[in-house]
């Protein structure tokens, strides 16, 4: 089934201090009462948990709590986009910006939000947040604004993105990483679910079901520390490059609401936890965002039977659409090929867009990628500890 609507970070080298300075608070609209109102750093973290509640679009990335653990409370900045007294958009962005430079950027992940739960997208909100983002970001504090949308080629919120982000320009972010995932649509019954299943993958399925494999479900840290423990026991058995703060995750999970935590499975055998996964769901969608197996959960074929029972989770919970969490073929083979087994279609989302005035901003952005880049060439050709 063709998805339509289904629903990349990075840091500058040398900003890597927040401009503190006070946004104004609110753009006043000069038409009537129905005419948009935007907010700009005026909502609670409290306040910001219940409006993402709104959003069929909503993610981590765009949860307050993502971003105080990732970047700091005082590096964001929110938007909120409101008609009649009720939030139609929300941006959270990280605010990137040195001390005595009139220079910065703006960094919107995995965002704007504008799709209200049980409505169609309403391509006259994203015109607006596009408008406003603009105004606010690159108008009024002269930032560099990129915007990674969550959006996959193709789709009607592609278009619509597309459309309302025209004058801004495309391309290779200040990150060159682009996001390619496989995604489930969830809506057919579970027995479909199965059936869709590549048949080399259900056969994993049914042999991991036959394991005598227990799984213990749960979002509490405790539960968290103990998928922490299994990762790095994995990771100090391979040494693999680890491009995840597991620390900033439980922080994360500290902070997150009850009903908007991180949910964790676990498998065990005879007691003993041989696997595990974190994943997100939030708004119509999940996103994959964490596993660890060892050698016994490699030999008793325990993933498979934790992201089946995932699935199920998530159905009963309504969820639309089960993102895999990004695919590299070429890096990253094995877990290409054990994600592809679950038939979800392959995606990639659209390029950010970008917008600026500033030259000084411009140039900063330009000197950071240069950086990064001679880093990733010196990496690639000396041993660096």
């Amino acid at each position: 089934m063709k998805i339509l609507d289904a629903k990349c970070e990075s840091g500058i080298v040398g900003l890597d201090r927040p401009w503190t300075a006070p946004s104004p608070d609110t753009t006043a609209a000069s038409r009537p009462d129905s005419a948009p109102e935007i907010e700009v750093d005026r909502v609670t973290e409290s306040e910001w948990s219940q409006l993402t509640e709104r959003f069929a679009d909503a993610n981590i990335y765009q949860t307050w709590s993502y971003g105080a653990a990732r970047w700091g409370v005082r590096s964001l900045s929110h938007l909120v986009l409101k008609r009649d007294g009720e939030a139609e958009g929300l941006a959270q962005l990280r605010i990137v910006r040195p001390a005595g430079l009139g220079a910065g950027v703006a960094y919107l992940r995995w965002g704007p939000l504008c799709h209200l739960r049980g409505q169609e997208l309403n391509s006259e909100t994203v015109d607006r947040l596009a408008h406003a983002l603009q105004k606010e970001y690159v108008e009024n504090r002269g930032l560099y604004l990129e915007i990674l949308p969550n959006a996959f080629g193709g789709s009607a919120r592609a278009d619509a993105f597309g459309s309302a982000f025209t004058k801004f320009d495309r391309g290779t972010g200040i990150s060159d990483e682009q996001y390619r995932t496989f995604v489930l649509d969830l809506s057919p019954s579970l027995e479909d679910l199965r059936k869709n299943l590549d048949k080399k993958w259900r056969n994993q399925l049914n042999a991991a079901e036959r394991n005598s494999l227990a799984i213990i479900e749960g979002n509490s840290v405790d539960l968290y520390r103990r998928f922490r423990q299994l990762y790095q026991q994995m990771w100090e058995r391979k040494r693999f490059a680890m491009n995840v703060s597991l620390e900033q995750f439980e922080q994360i999970q500290e902070r997150l609401p009850q009903d908007q935590k991180m949910r964790i499975l676990i498998c065990e055998h005879e007691g003993k936890p041989n696997a595990a996964l974190v994943c997100s769901a939030l708004g119509d969608s999940a996103v994959y965002l964490l596993g660890a197996t060892n050698d016994q959960g490699m030999k008793l074929k325990s993933s498979y039977l934790l992201q089946w029972t995932l699935i199920q989770r998530l159905k009963e919970s309504g969820v639309r659409f089960y993102d895999l969490g990004g695919i590299d073929p070429e890096a990253n083979p094995g877990v290409h090929h054990f994600k592809s087994g679950l038939s979800g279609e392959d995606l990639s989302h659209i390029p950010p867009f970008a917008a600026c005035d500033s030259g000084l901003s411009r140039v900063a952005v330009r000197t950071g990628r240069m950086l990064r880049k001679g880093l990733r060439h010196l990496r690639a050709n000396f041993s660096l500890a």
